[in-house]
């Protein structure tokens, strides 16, 4: 394999990793240093294309063609032009990921310009598959697996942590009028998007956000079951590190009273690095 951490686009999408990522940055550290290019290059490809609706004020739906035309280039004979995407371009090929993962996260992508309401799990599930599912199994082309297994419980985990970001993130996709969670389990825990924009943490939002919790959780547990389908045990320790980090947004939400409004729940720079020393020390998936 080629040594992607000589290559000139790696202290660009390592930059870009770290200051957007900290999370998946600081498990990141935890990697073979030959392996961490190629996480950082499909990190910054991803978050290029997610920023290309969210952030930008142009042609939103310009920018995603264009996001899908770079991922065409990156897959053809044709060298780009772009450190980064020519980073992007080893990484695909010196790992064998398939393009449809990305054609899928374009898909996700698309979903946020079509779609600002999920009337069900089962809409909502689609998505989370699409923006957040395909991202498990393409790091895991990456860590290598032995088993196909790994594939499927790599989705459970993206779900897992697209999840999170839904219950961690309501006022800021309020703020563009989005609303991820079911408008059906809205309605079942009586809870109308008036409540959600006044900020009312009631006894029925608390109940919601119970229910949301523990579905995420059960992701989270499931997709544990796919570790040691990993090749290495650094991956393997690296992968779980992550589960443990992201299930503690959860934690932190219980903790905040559910108050999701007022409080954007993270796990601490401490925290992180004690989550990481238990880790280490109960020689989980080592």
């Amino acid at each position: 394999m080629a040594d992607l951490t000589q290559h000139k686009g790696y202290p660009m999408a390592r930059d870009i990793t770290h200051h957007h990522a900290k999370t998946f940055y600081f498990a990141s550290l935890f990697l073979p240093k030959s392996t961490r290019p190629a996480t950082y290059a499909i990190y910054t490809i991803c978050r290029f294309s997610d920023d290309s609706v969210d952030q930008s004020t142009k042609d939103k739906a310009q920018n995603v063609a264009n996001m899908q035309k770079q991922i065409d280039l990156a897959y053809s004979r044709n060298t780009p032009d772009d450190p980064v995407l020519s980073l992007f371009q080893q990484t695909v090929n010196q790992y064998q990921i398939p393009k449809k993962y990305f054609d899928d996260l374009i898909h996700g992508i698309e979903m946020d310009l079509e779609k600002n309401r999920y009337e069900t799990f089962d809409e909502l599930y689609k998505y989370c598959y699409h923006v957040a599912g395909v991202v498990g199994l393409i790091m895991v082309y990456v860590f290598g697996f032995t088993d196909d297994r790994a594939l499927d419980h790599a989705v459970e985990l993206g779900i897992a942590m697209q999840l999170t970001n839904i219950l961690r993130d309501v006022r800021e996709d309020l703020e563009m009028n989005r609303i991820y969670l079911p408008r059906e389990e809205l309605e079942r825990f009586n809870i109308h998007e008036e409540d959600l924009r006044q900020q009312k943490i009631s006894e029925d939002f608390i109940n919601l956000y119970q229910f949301q919790i523990a579905r995420a959780r059960k992701y989270y547990t499931n997709s544990s079951k796919g570790l040691p389908f990993l090749k290495n045990r650094r991956s393997r320790y690296v992968v779980n590190l992550m589960k443990v980090l992201y299930a503690g947004i959860l934690q932190e939400i219980e903790k905040n009273k559910f108050d999701v409004f007022s409080h954007r729940a993270h796990v601490s720079g401490f925290g992180k690095v004690c989550v990481a020393s238990r880790l280490l020390l109960s020689g989980s998936y080592m």
